[in-house]
């Protein structure tokens, strides 16, 4: 118990001074981010460019899954391209710059690289795939309101507010997974873990892939969680593919889903977060 309570406190005060230092700075530069810009680039003509500026706009705007839903809605409305707005949808929930710069602190930069790049890409991939195969016949003509665009300039109360609002909605998930990682720490045997999930067994990976949606484990969470795991012995590849699943989709966003696509693209969206989770989890297994 001492052994919990100690990893725990550690773990805790670790990930809290990270969380507030870099929410803080995040939002002062957020002042600094031309967003209508980004938005003329996302309407653009050029479908590369703008898809890397989907990209930029997911990084920027720290959105958990659920959250995403509204700004979707917000884009559709103003006649985003669809295959622009599928690459923010998959690419808002897993690039969230606070917990990739964590990531980065706490499983190492080389990890959060690949990790930046796998799913950028697939977000990329999987947007202009599902335009091209004609599923944006199945988006639901609806309208969501709870949806505010921000255009704040520099100041350091809007930074302060930003950074309460982030310490509301994420610091407890963050919380949650420094428990659950104190637990496997001091709780669960090493010898467990190495012997279930440490070898070499390539059918972890689609597993952790498809279990991670059903757990709704935000990627604030499994930060530590998969600090844990990995420590205690267990495969970089299928933490990483539950990591990526869990943050990619999940049964609120799905349900949520349902209200704006018809089923077959909500069948799409589930299959293609399973598909990029698993090829990312095989990818961090062979490097």
């Amino acid at each position: 118990m001492i052994e919990f309570l100690k990893s725990f406190l550690w773990i805790a005060l670790e990930l809290t001074v990270l969380f507030i230092g870099i929410s803080f700075a995040i939002s002062l530069l957020q002042g600094y981010i031309p967003y209508e810009k980004i938005e003329k680039k996302l309407t653009g003509r050029n479908k590369v460019l703008a898809s890397f500026a989907a990209i930029l706009f997911a990084f920027i705007t720290p959105f958990c899954s659920c959250s995403t839903i509204p700004v979707v809605v917000n884009m559709l409305k103003k006649k985003i391209p669809f295959s622009i707005v599928m690459v923010f949808l998959f690419a808002s929930p897993v690039l969230d710059p606070t917990i990739l710069t964590i990531m980065g602190v706490v499983m190492g930069w080389k990890v959060t690289i690949i990790y930046t790049v796998i799913t950028s890409v697939f977000s990329i991939a999987i947007g202009f795939t599902l335009d091209k195969l004609g599923f944006q016949r199945y988006v639901k003509n609806v309208i969501m309101s709870g949806y505010e665009e921000k255009n704040q300039k520099f100041n350091w109360r809007f930074a302060l507010d930003e950074t309460w609002s982030l310490m509301k909605s994420v610091y407890p998930y963050l919380i949650i997974g420094a428990a659950i990682g104190a637990v496997i720490h001091g709780l669960v045997p090493t010898e467990i873990i190495t012997k279930w999930f440490g070898h070499d067994a390539w059918w972890l990976i689609p597993v952790a892939a498809i279990a991670g949606i059903p757990l709704y484990i935000r990627l604030s969470s499994m930060i530590p969680i998969s600090q844990m795991l990995i420590l205690k012995g267990m495969a970089l590849g299928p933490v990483m593919a539950m990591m990526i699943s869990s943050a990619g989709a999940s049964l609120p966003e799905v349900i949520l889903l349902k209200s704006i696509f018809k089923k077959q693209l909500v069948i799409a969206f589930i299959a293609s977060v399973i598909t990029m989770s698993t090829v990312s989890g095989f990818v961090f297994y062979f490097v």
